[in-house]
């Protein structure tokens, strides 16, 4: 029997493997293999313990000269920390600390290595920028991966750095097939209903408003603002669905796929705004494909990490800000940090502070918000996902449809897979296969909960199980499962929330602090964060050159 402690579970295999991935698999899973052996791996990542103390309310106080003076400090080294440390550095600035809580950086964008190559623990595309994206293309330039521009002034990626075909395959019914949309199982009336969803998608693309600024834009900071738009954020895109009269299950698991794949949530869970943002943004024009994927074997970590490179000498890895302490009278704000074992502090004298950190921490960290948190604080929801990454010693028996970069399956409530070698065209051989679980509960807290009282071999089996299904020799051929938990991965964007009062009041700068998480934008995209590290620090060094010294 096992027992999960925080909520009283005691359950049997089958119960277990039930609760993660329905009833039919737990029992296709049980039926051969009761106890099962597990491959040897460990949970990595993630810092609950020194979160946790930090959310319990810490208090510290700095050894005796332990305490520094910097212009700037940047707390958190995910994507948008990282990207605010670039761009101070880009604009010659090179007075600030960054701290992060973790011993690598990257946040959700960070990416491990093994003897084979490297593999993501987290995001692991980019979809190629458009033209008005001037500083996302900046960066890909300088970091070798455009070729210039074609004739209407987007940008060439470099065929390298392109997702490498197959891109996608979809396990359905027994069988391998090609893409997400599931052909093989729709019928006239599915197939119909396809094409009235694309010319709506079209429909979006083509939209401007007085302004000429698309409805659905990267960053969204850039899209419109009109009412006809916004409007979409009230309701869900399941409702959107059904007032439309989209009843095509190929379609509604699509768009299910496509809110849990981006945002942690179901398609319940999504606003029709986001929900619509996932098929539109990624367009140039009516009727174009969608915008060509960056990736690599490390996923986003191998943007993540050029930019923590950049400014290497400035980052304090295992060192997390638990105190932000704004002085008033023109004196600045002390910052306090503790160490990853918890064990000693430094204390920073800063003029300003970028928080590139999510919201939800800053009612902990930021003493004016402990004993009166501002109320938006609350409105920002995440998502808690398992990501597990099997090594395995040689390749998997396949069939029809052959291996693709991203494997889904259609009728789990995992993501599927991405393998690591399939970027460097290796086909044979070991490799390392990436498996992505959102917990989509309506309740985050209790997702939260879930995911942090099951323990590794709890989601190695899982894991296993789920893709036994498609790959049944999956278990003999895994030799290693490592898993990362991570629980708060993304903000969700539920109905009412991106256009909300809330999401902007979040954005505003308080006593010498910038915000610049990228649940900023409401969507946890790379193109997000990376804008909001540049506008925060921005503000920062703004604020410098208006404040005395």
């Amino acid at each position: 029997m096992a027992r999960l402690p925080q909520f009283g579970w005691r359950l049997t295999r089958r119960e277990m493997l039930a609760a993660f991935l329905g009833m039919p698999a737990a029992m296709a899973a049980c039926r051969d293999d009761e106890k099962p052996r597990l491959p040897d791996g460990e949970i990595v990542g993630a810092s609950d313990a020194i979160g946790h103390r930090i959310r319990d309310g810490v208090r510290v106080e700095p050894a005796e000269g332990r305490r520094e003076k910097t212009s700037i400090v940047i707390v958190g080294g995910g994507v948008a920390g990282l990207a605010a440390g670039y761009r101070l550095l880009k604009r010659g600035f090179e007075d600030f600390v960054l701290l992060e809580l973790e011993q690598a950086p990257g946040g959700t964008s960070r990416s491990g290595r093994s003897e084979l190559t490297a593999y993501p623990w987290g995001a692991h595309y980019l979809p190629a920028p458009m033209k008005e994206n001037v500083d996302l293309i900046c960066l890909l330039d300088e970091m070798g991966m455009l070729e210039g521009a074609d004739s209407e002034g987007q940008p060439i990626v470099s065929e390298q750095f392109l997702c490498r075909d197959p891109e996608e395959r979809t396990f359905y019914r027994g069988r391998w097939h090609e893409g997400l949309f599931m052909r093989a199982g729709a019928g006239p009336d599915d197939l119909a209903q396809w094409e009235r969803f694309n010319a709506e998608v079209n429909r979006w693309v083509g939209w401007r408003d007085a302004k000429g600024r698309r409805a659905f834009a990267i960053p969204i900071a850039t899209g419109s603002d009109d009412a006809e738009v916004t409007v979409l954020d009230r309701i869900s895109i399941s409702e959107w669905l059904e007032r439309n009269n989209f009843t095509s299950q190929p379609l509604r698991w699509l768009v299910d796929y496509a809110c849990r794949d981006d945002y942690g949530a179901s398609m319940e869970q999504t606003s029709a705004w986001a929900g619509l943002f996932y098929f539109c943004s990624r367009v140039t024009k009516p009727g174009a494909e969608s915008q060509s994927l960056l990736t690599w074997p490390e996923g986003n970590g191998r943007l993540a990490g050029y930019l923590y490179e950049k400014c290497r000498n400035k980052v304090r890895l295992g060192l997390a800000a638990c105190d932000i302490v704004p002085l008033g009278n023109g004196e600045g704000l002390d910052v306090y940090a503790i160490d990853h074992e918890g064990r000693s502090v430094v204390a920073f004298r800063a003029r300003q502070v970028i928080f590139a950190a999510p919201q939800f921490i800053s009612r902990y960290v930021i003493r004016d918000y402990r004993d009166n948190p501002p109320s938006h604080i609350r409105e920002f929801e995440y998502g808690a996902w398992m990501v597990a990454n099997l090594f395995l010693k040689e390749r998997l028996r396949e069939s029809s449809f052959p291996l693709a970069w991203d494997n889904v399956i259609y009728d789990s409530p995992s993501l599927g897979y991405v393998v690591a070698t399939h970027q460097m065209g290796i086909d044979y051989g070991p490799t390392v296969l990436t498996y992505y679980y959102p917990l989509c509960e309506v309740n985050p807290r209790e997702a939260r909960e879930k995911l942090l009282s099951t323990g590794r071999e709890y989601w190695a089996d899982v894991a296993l199980s789920d893709l036994s299904r498609p790959h049944i020799d999956i278990k003999a051929k895994t030799e290693r499962l490592d898993v990362m938990r991570w629980g708060h991965a993304m903000v969700r964007p539920r109905p009412g929330f991106v256009w909300s009062d809330a999401r902007r009041r979040a954005a505003e700068s308080y006593r010498g602090i910038h915000f610049a998480g990228t649940d900023l934008s409401g969507v946890a995209l790379f193109e997000e964060a990376y804008y909001h590290g540049r506008r925060a620090a921005d503000e920062a060094l703004g604020a410098l050159r208006n404040s005395p010294e």
